[in-house]
């Protein structure tokens, strides 16, 4: 038993001496850890967040009509360019049967109360006629003669009054029915009209649909959207975390997925006051008014990002961020300058705005300085050659 005991130590020993030599051979032949360098550029360097959202018209205008009815006609077609008061479309008018019903008894008052109008007229007429004989006979007086005057100028614009209700009755009617009458051209119901000068981006309605007066209890139809395409904006929406860092006035970088390689510049114009929560998160409003100079035709509805510049540093020292260390006890920044043959000092720095590739360096290291790549990825061992 003591014999078997002594040999399996033996063994034992020199296993564990056989790995340990194996181990001690491995890492000698490992290559030594070479660091290499990089230099400081000139660079641009853009800190910014992005936004998502659309591009619309500043203003969009909804033609509706005043008049209840059916489109009879419509003249315009979505892309035109039309003029305020360009005709638009014409409503044919379905007459309500109260409403017709109620002209019509104005104008049979109207008739009644002219008619008596008139006889009142009739009769100081012929009593001014007797009064005025009677005065250049010098039978009566003056003041009975000025009398019977005024009695009948009354009477005479009365008359007067009374058959200008009546036609004001028939116009009523007139238009009830039919939606137009004699004398009022382009300002009939039956026509509606553009309201200012743009582009048609929607005519929603067509030839015999049924459409709605707009009043003070119904928004009604709307038969066309017309907008000025020369005045857009982008509307989009950022996250809460992003809503502290931006201001009204910052420089925006619009790019429409739609055009390639185009950027529209833009200024932040409007940021909402209160968040909207959208999938678990709190969203905010923003809108910027885009550039006139820019020629480009943006279709309204296209999809866009928006790059708010929170700051910028043009032409200016720079190292890749991820060059730069950090003091594990007062976290100030630093780097490594070679100073000689893989030999490494420690540079503090002063770091200026980042757009999380590269940094700016306010001070610290030159153009000249060779700085360690620190945190290299070394390459996959080599064990054919083993």
């Amino acid at each position: 038993m003591k014999k078997k005991g002594t040999i399996i130590t033996l063994v034992a020993i020199v296993l564990f001496f056989s790995v340990s030599m194996y181990w001690l051979y491995s890492k000698n032949a490992e290559d030594p850890v070479v660091y290499t360098t990089q230099k400081a550029t000139i660079e641009t360097i853009i800190k910014k967040t992005v936004a998502t959202g659309s591009i619309v018209p500043k203003e969009e205008v909804l033609i509706k009509p005043n008049i209840s009815g059916i489109i009879d006609e419509i003249y315009v077609e979505a892309g035109d360019i039309i003029e305020s008061g360009d005709l638009i479309a014409k409503v044919k008018v379905v007459p309500n049967v109260s409403s017709l019903n109620s002209a019509q008894n104005n104008i049979n008052a109207s008739r009644t109360q002219v008619e008596t109008a008139r006889l009142a007229f009739e009769n100081q007429k012929s009593i001014y006629n007797r009064q005025k004989e009677l005065f250049d006979k010098g039978v009566i007086s003056a003041n009975e003669f000025d009398t019977a005057q005024i009695t009948y100028n009354q009477a005479q614009q009365r008359y007067r009054q009374e058959q200008v209700g009546l036609t004001g009755a028939r116009q009523n009617y007139d238009i009830i029915k039919t939606g137009t009458t004699s004398g009022i051209g382009a300002a009939a119901n039956t026509e509606i009209r553009a309201t200012v000068s743009g582009m048609v981006l929607d005519v929603p309605v067509k030839t015999g649909n049924q459409v709605i007066e707009s009043n003070n209890f119904n928004d009604g139809t709307t038969i066309a959207t017309l907008a000025d395409v020369d005045k857009m904006v982008f509307e989009g929406k950022v996250d809460e975390s992003e809503v502290g860092k931006i201001t009204e006035d910052l420089p925006l970088e619009i790019t429409v997925g739609a055009i390639e390689n185009k950027k529209f510049d833009a200024v932040l114009d409007y940021i909402a006051p209160k968040g909207v929560s959208e999938n678990g998160a709190i969203q905010f409003e923003i809108k910027g008014t885009l550039s006139k100079k820019d020629t480009t035709f943006i279709r309204a509805g296209l999809s866009a990002n928006a790059s708010i510049i929170l700051a910028r540093a043009d032409s200016v020292l720079s190292i890749k961020e991820a060059l730069v260390q950090y003091d594990p006890k007062t976290q100030d920044p630093f780097v490594e300058v070679e100073v000689g043959d893989q030999k490494f000092e420690r540079r503090d720095i002063e770091l200026g705005i980042s757009d999380g590739i590269n940094v700016q360096i306010i001070s610290g290291i030159s153009e000249e300085n060779l700085i360690k790549v620190w945190n290299q990825i070394k390459a996959a061992p080599d064990f054919s050659r083993r």
